[in-house]
């Protein structure tokens, strides 16, 4: 594989891949902190991470961005939308912050994770893991509108992120997703790590769904840890305190044919590191994200 093989794949990383969950967190390496040393570890493209981490206003953080070399290529919101239109404004409120931020830093794309069905550190439901056929429908209808209002006011793309205990999580409930949405509308985030915690097959998702597929996150899980979250039940945060998340390529699913399959779909596509890490000693991240960024290149990223 030589380097021009990707030439569509735009490679980047994120605040999680420096433990960061949280808009504020005494755990988490200050934000100036990640800026310079995600440049430094090679990388020219950054997503928001969670609100209110990085610098809301627009002017400040386009000057801190941009004299480290790098650009914002989306922003993450987060929802719950099968619960209806009474979470609506709710909602709208919470998206509509994150769109301007992301819009005035010129980036095109919002990733959109759903709420998650147990909590993550106590592993107490808060929902029904699955869904009702009322719910499956409000989700759809829900996600069309957000796809339409942020397209209309903002000029951004919605990617909706399967994520570990969440209602779209594995290959079944993924394919649902897909098939009740519509697709000028609703495209995913294939985050390779979590549909990999789920159970799911990514080279298999691209091949077949390949033109819903809009954004990529890049990350693996170690099978070992995976087998033994499985068998506990433990909840996502735990899971990736004890490691579930590994530094690529030691664990699952190999990036190379990920890769590969994503920019067989001739399209540009933004593929970005996150390494879910929260939380971590803050000097871990960046000899990591160097031994990532150096691996990726080899991969032809």
């Amino acid at each position: 594989m030589t380097a021009a093989s990707l030439d569509r794949i735009r490679i980047g990383s994120a605040p999680d891949s420096w433990g960061v969950w949280f808009p504020d967190d005494p755990q988490q390496v200050p934000w100036p902190r990640f800026l310079d040393e995600v440049a430094e570890a090679g990388y020219a493209w950054i997503e928001l991470g969670p609100y209110g981490y990085l610098p809301t206003d627009p002017a400040r953080l386009a000057e801190e961005t941009a004299r480290r070399g790098l650009s914002v290529s989306a922003g993450t919101v987060f929802t719950a939308l099968h619960r209806g239109p009474a979470v609506w404004d709710a909602t709208w409120a919470h998206v509509s912050e994150v769109a301007a931020l992301t819009r005035a830093m010129g980036a095109r794309h919002l990733v959109v994770i759903p709420s998650f069905w147990r909590d993550d550190k106590t592993a107490e439901l808060i929902e029904a893991p699955e869904l009702t056929a009322e719910q499956w429908r409000l989700l759809a209808t829900g996600t069309e509108r957000l796809g339409r209002e942020v397209k209309e006011r903002y000029g951004l793309d919605i990617v909706v992120h399967p994520h570990a205990d969440t209602h779209i999580d594995t290959e079944e409930n993924v394919a649902r997703f897909l098939d009740a949405t519509d697709p000028e509308l609703v495209r995913l985030c294939l985050d390779t790590g979590h549909y990999a915690y789920c159970g799911g097959d990514s080279v298999k998702l691209i091949e077949t769904y390949g033109e819903r597929i809009g954004y990529l996150h890049l990350k693996q899980v170690d099978p070992a840890v995976l087998a033994e979250v499985v068998r506990d039940g433990v909840p996502f945060g735990p899971a990736v305190r004890r490691g579930v998340m590994c530094e690529p390529p030691a664990g699952i699913p190999a990036l190379e044919p990920v890769l590969t399959a994503a920019q067989g779909l001739d399209a540009d596509l933004f593929a970005i590191v996150e390494q879910d890490m929260y939380p971590c000693p803050p000097d871990q991240p960046l000899p990591i994200a160097r031994r990532t960024r150096r691996y990726l290149r080899g991969c032809g990223a």
